[in-house]
């Protein structure tokens, strides 16, 4: 399993670390790309640096590509053509596509929420004109192969839903026993 996590300036930091760092304890591996080849300074100030380059990491295919949210990060997102490029590919080859916080609009303005149910930063998918999208307060919101989730206060189960989803309940169990959890 090969996740890709893009990271664009201004991201929430939080978001993005919690599901780089719970993936990798399940053993599956992630690569993070900046839009470009700067380090990236998420929304509070933390610098993150990238495994990659976009450019490079889309020379390969991916069973999942992860969306943390923040802003401006989740604009810069939305409006680069290659992330709406990249989620194009990954649900016409039936991929699995996660984003939160105030990603899932990017996964919005490709029509990738069009007839699902979906969660994001309160107040984020309300203003748009979406159509036939099921909006829910869940922390984590899985339907079909579209995960979205709420905010940094669910980023610890929201990778823990990817974790379940891409390789098990049982990978789940152990990073979340590791954790202290239960």
């Amino acid at each position: 399993m090969v996740v890709l996590i893009p990271l664009a300036q201004g991201c929430e930091e939080l978001e993005a670390v919690t599901v780089i760092d719970l993936l990798r304890r399940a053993n599956i591996k992630v690569v993070t790309a900046g839009l470009d080849s700067d380090p990236v300074q998420g929304s509070r100030g933390t610098v993150l640096i990238p495994d990659t380059t976009l450019d490079e990491a889309l020379q390969d295919d991916y069973d999942m590509v992860v969306l943390p949210g923040g802003l401006p990060g989740a604009d810069h997102l939305d409006q680069d053509p290659r992330i709406h490029e990249l989620l194009l590919k990954m649900a016409e080859r039936d991929q699995y596509i996660a984003a939160i916080c105030a990603a899932p609009k990017v996964l919005a303005n490709v029509g990738l929420l069009n007839g699902k149910n979906a969660t994001a930063y309160p107040g984020t998918l309300e203003k748009m004109t979406l159509q036939d999208v099921a909006l829910k307060s869940d922390a984590v919101v899985k339907d079909g192969k579209i995960i979205t989730s709420r905010g940094p206060g669910t980023a610890m189960d929201f990778a823990l839903e990817l974790i379940e989803t891409l390789v098990g309940a049982e990978s789940r169990s152990e990073v979340e026993a590791g954790l202290q959890r239960t």
